[in-house]
């Protein structure tokens, strides 16, 4: 085990950086703090650890002070957690100019297949001048446990699927200009990559693939999510209601969930479970990364606590796999859209009942304390639905004065007749690329 230890080092010293498309995460640059990458399967967290090498090359920095390790190398199967320090010992013997001289960087990948791993990277951080980058599959390495697991010494990095203007990067067609330099081409083709966005979704190897062997393969990484980070995880012996659970959230996007209502609906098919099983459940699934869940916004912990919350697949590439009522369900994928980029750029999101009984999507307050509330609408054109939006936008201004009201749209033309002065209004496209 060695041997092949010290063969993998020098390997990894030598290798060329693989090409990628670049990643707009945010990554803290807090000191003496491991970074953890985590987030969905497939979502490209391995691509963003050479993304930090290449930029630290960029930066000057030697490459023989880049370490990038990935632990889920069959030939390391049996690789216990006291070997660790042999890739430790083994590297300073390389380089030795380099032991207390100069800070280095591992990229430890899936570094959780080795049990007992945190202990030796809370060692490392403590005993060596390194800076320390992991990733793990969901299954064992979620961001509540990082938290545990390195006694606050990790950080994370959140990396979902690609975003539309990642997308658009992957594709080689990401505009440089801002939106006001546009040509009237430009704005035609983006918004009908938008539309496919929606449909297609963003992870990266579902990019450029066939419609049915892109939802074989969305399909396989729900699959896997589930078998592997959920009920292999946690010894689920009664996976039916799971699943159950999970074709649920997936094929109803962007809707209110009760576990009650939920919970009657499987008795009533005769489906047996506790309502106490099914919270569990539905805190695995987003704990996976799988759905990503918004409460109601309520000044009141209890009833924010207690309410039902909106539930959204992580892409929404994952919806047309599974909704299978033959709805073009385009409004439900731009909002599973917004909230995910609001998640992306560090915005805390909830959605609203004003006292007047209407629903706006979310009520979203950003790092900097800056709030919008938003209501996201596919297609203004019908009068009622642009009476219901407004309506809705309206009540929550009187009720969030502090907030912007932001009016977005699929359409890229300015509703007509215009707002009412107190809100705002931008494309989809627009905001999503700003």
């Amino acid at each position: 085990m060695r041997e092949l230890l010290q063969q993998l080092i020098i390997d990894a010293m030598t290798v060329s950086v693989p090409s990628y498309t670049r990643r707009d995460a945010h990554v803290p640059t807090v000191p003496g703090k491991a970074l953890a990458v985590i987030g969905m399967r497939r979502s490209g967290k391995t691509t963003f650890l050479w993304q930090c090498l290449a930029e630290r090359l960029a930066e000057g920095v030697p490459r023989d002070s880049l370490l990038y390790l990935n632990f889920e190398d069959e030939r390391l199967s049996d690789l216990q957690v006291t070997d660790l320090q042999w890739i430790v010992e083994d590297y300073y013997r390389i380089v030795p100019h380099l032991r207390e001289q100069a800070k280095v960087t591992f990229f430890f990948d899936e570094i959780q297949v080795v049990n007992g791993w945190e202990t030796f990277a809370r060692r490392l951080m403590d005993t060596e001048k390194v800076d320390l980058f992991l990733t793990g599959s969901s299954a064992r390495l979620l961001s509540r446990e990082v938290a545990t697991a390195m006694r606050g010494r990790a950080m994370e990095v959140l990396i979902h699927p690609f975003s539309f203007r990642e997308v658009l990067r992957h594709a080689g067609v990401e505009p440089k200009d801002p939106s006001s330099l546009w040509s009237k081409s430009l704005r035609t083709e983006l918004d009908n990559r938008l539309r496919n966005y929606l449909v297609a979704g963003g992870f990266p190897e579902s990019q450029g693939v066939s419609l049915r062997d892109r939802r074989d393969l969305l399909r396989t990484y729900v699959d896997v999510a589930i078998l592997r980070d959920v009920i292999e995880r946690h010894g689920i012996s009664n996976p039916i209601p799971l699943r159950w659970l999970q074709r649920h959230l997936l094929a109803s996007p962007a809707s209110r969930f009760s576990i009650q209502k939920f919970y009657d609906t499987l008795r009533s098919q005769g489906v047996r479970v506790g309502k106490d099983t099914l919270y569990t459940y539905l805190d695995y699934l987003e704990d996976t990364f799988l759905v990503r869940l918004v409460p109601q916004h309520s000044a009141s912990e209890r009833k924010r606590a207690t309410s039902p919350r909106k539930a959204y697949p992580v892409d929404p590439g994952l919806i047309p796999v599974y909704e299978h009522a033959g709805r073009a369900n385009i409004g439900k994928a731009l909002e599973t859209a917004i909230l995910i980029e609001l998640e992306r750029r560090g915005y805390e999101v909830f959605f609203v009942n004003t006292r007047e009984g209407y629903e706006i999507d979310f009520l979203a307050q950003s790092p900097e304390g800056h709030w919008l509330l938003m209501q996201i609408c596919a297609d203004l054109s019908n009068a009622s639905t642009r009476e219901r939006e407004i309506r809705a936008l309206l009540s929550g201004c009187s009720e969030y004065p502090h907030a912007t009201p932001l009016l977005i749209t699929l359409d890229a033309i300015p509703p007509q007749p215009g707002l009412p002065q107190q809100l705002k209004w931008q494309s989809a496209v627009g905001w999503l690329l700003g």
